[in-house]
């Protein structure tokens, strides 16, 4: 008894002083800080450390162009008063609170839908009526002219500043690297950035396997473009590969064809044939810039986009593992203490990588063109494209990854229950990504839909329980509802799946509140050395 005394006195306590947080110190202790360390470079040569220098330069002119795409002027941000304020939109790349979407700078309105891609004043049937050649284009802004109507300008033209010391960097690493590969690579990213044609260069990444080091940086994602969802945002990430890592996971890229195969939906939905020469790498993430640093950060990623690339060469999923390892540590691990039943199975962190590593690869699976002639699936489900493409992600990858483990030579001494329950601890903890963002959108759709299947069931008490077979068989039945909705680009469906399943329910606060109390953090943000 006295133990709960001081146990309950302890809990009051934490949460007076919550109380007294002002809502901008939450949301900064929403990120816990982690420190990437100054990595082991003892089998890197001279010429390589420079290289890597020289690459986060570059990248650090990425994380210039995102500011400007994503906010305007970043010194707006970098002047302001109060250091608390000015640090939350360090974190947010902006004054829009990214879990929200709301802003917390005064003198701001509501984030605009499509961010600094187009004019503040255009509405998306502005766009979809102008005959404009480049608007679908991923590498043109939307501008208005001294007419008032509306034109294209390319990336390119529009960031040619940074785009010409990016250059100006990746020229001086490719005079002194040693590998081949590296230099073609970083010679067509180059002609890539000056032209927004990025096919070559997609390739000779792709071929180059040979390097300890790497360098992803342009503009792929689009997860800012939320008014048609087609504008790619800037990013970039220094990466040093994990060699051990990589050749424990490497296998499973070999099974990347057999996967679209067994995929669990008609035949129709899944006749886009994969690259046979996808690669799976483990990195160390030394450095992020741009949407990969902006809010909620990436810990895995699938590149390249382009479907002629992933026809003709495949895919490369890369893990950050020394992210992963901290996203697990401070989040996934204590989710699951916190809000499983006793008799749980553990999370697990190598059930982690492989959910994440199959997650990655689900990517690059299903079709990338509707099977009815709406265009690309990308274009037909517009701004739900995104929000579905995670999803896809998520719930084919974990449904892969728990069938693969009937393969005991495959398996990397987890169980099926393992990867389960550490994919539903991930699903609780991504609430709090919120409804603003595509992962989180996607991540509350996919937990309403297991909790309305009675798949997993929140007891009174705020504890979860997973039917574990029942789980595994829902989650085939939602890829394959996700997977034809893409295959047939139905965008009324899309919507109207989001409208049922992608509310926040008010049960969720006190999952909210309880992550608050114990201090689990949302997401990380990183301090690099």
């Amino acid at each position: 008894m006295k133990k709960a005394v001081i146990l309950f006195s302890a809990f009051l306590t934490l949460a007076a002083c919550e109380g007294q947080k002002t809502a901008i110190e939450r949301g900064i202790d929403d990120y816990a800080t982690v420190t990437v360390p100054v990595p082991d470079l003892s089998g890197i040569s001279d010429n390589g450390k420079e290289v890597l220098n020289l690459y986060r330069f570059a990248a650090q002119e990425a994380d210039n162009i995102y500011w400007k795409q994503y906010f305007g002027d970043k010194t707006a941000m970098e002047t302001l008063e109060a250091a608390d304020v000015k640090e939350f939109a360090m974190i947010n790349y902006g004054p829009w609170n990214r879990l929200s979407g709301a802003p917390f700078v005064e003198g701001y309105g509501a984030r605009p839908a499509g961010v600094n891609f187009y004019p503040a004043d255009m509405t998306a049937a502005e766009f979809d009526s102008c005959t404009l050649e480049d608007k679908m284009s991923p590498y043109t802004l939307l501008r208005r002219g001294e007419d008032g109507q509306l034109k294209t300008v390319w990336f390119h033209d529009e960031y040619a500043d940074e785009i010409g010391k990016i250059s100006a960097y990746l020229t001086a690493a490719a005079d002194i690297t040693i590998k081949p590969s590296v230099r073609k690579y970083l010679q067509d990213k180059i002609n890539g950035l000056k032209t927004d044609d990025y096919y070559t260069s997609d390739i000779s990444w792709l071929e180059m396997e040979d390097s300890k080091m790497d360098l992803v940086i342009g503009p792929n994602e689009t997860n800012d473009d939320q008014l048609k969802g087609i504008k790619k945002s800037f990013g970039a990430m220094v990466l040093l590969k994990d060699a051990v890592r990589t050749e424990r996971l490497g296998k499973y890229a070999t099974l990347i064809p057999q996967l679209q195969k067994n995929l669990p939906c008609p035949e129709e939905y899944k006749a886009f044939t994969p690259g046979a020469a996808s690669d799976v790498f483990v990195c160390n993430a030394l450095y992020y810039g741009g949407s990969y640093n902006a809010g909620i950060k990436e810990i895995a990623i699938n590149l390249p986009y382009d479907e002629r690339v992933q026809a003709e060469r495949g895919t490369r999923t890369i893990l950050l593992g020394n992210v992963i390892d901290a996203k697990f540590n401070s989040i996934i691990s204590p989710v699951g203490d916190v809000f499983f039943v006793e008799d749980s199975p553990n999370v697990d962190r190598n059930a982690f990588f492989l959910n994440l590593a199959f997650r990655e690869m689900a990517h690059g699976l299903g079709v990338k063109e509707t099977v009815n002639g709406k265009g690309s699936v990308e274009q037909a489900l517009g701004n739900h494209a995104l929000t579905w493409e995670e999803a896809k992600g998520n719930v084919v990858g974990a449904y892969l990854a728990c069938g693969i483990l009937e393969h005991q030579d495959l398996s990397m001494l987890v169980t099926r229950e393992n990867c389960i329950a550490t994919f539903v601890a991930s699903l609780i903890r991504s609430q709090r990504f919120g409804e603003g963002e595509a992962l989180g959108r996607a991540n509350i759709m996919i937990l309403n839909y297991l909790l309305g299947s009675g798949a997993i069931k929140r007891t009174v008490a705020g504890k979860y329980s997973i039917n574990y077979e029942k789980t595994y068989q829902v989650l085939g039945e939602l890829a394959g509802i996700i997977l034809k909705t893409q295959a047939e680009g139905d965008s009324a469906f899309a919507a109207s799946f989001e409208k049922e399943y992608a509310g926040i329910p008010k049960a969720y606060e006190e999952d909210r509140r309880i992550m608050g109390i114990e201090q689990i953090p949302v997401d990380v943000k990183f301090s690099f050395k």
